[in-house]
């Protein structure tokens, strides 16, 4: 049997905590930012989970 293979796009976007929920970034951050006011800025900087519902499609990306 093969071994299960980590996706490599997951593996960088994604971040396991202590407690096992799975951290990720917000999107809307990485260009044409001009036209985008500071208070949404400054918001999308901040660290989010990933949705209960797509924990186990994430996990199966990350090779848990």
């Amino acid at each position: 049997m093969s071994k299960v293979k980590t996706n490599s796009g997951a593996k960088k976007r994604f971040k396991l905590t202590g407690t096992g929920k799975i951290k990720r970034k917000h999107a809307y951050k990485s260009h044409i930012l001009t036209k985008k006011t500071t208070k949404q800025k400054r918001n999308l900087t901040h660290v989010g989970l990933v949705d209960k519902a797509d924990t186990g499609r994430v996990k199966a990306l990350l090779g848990l």
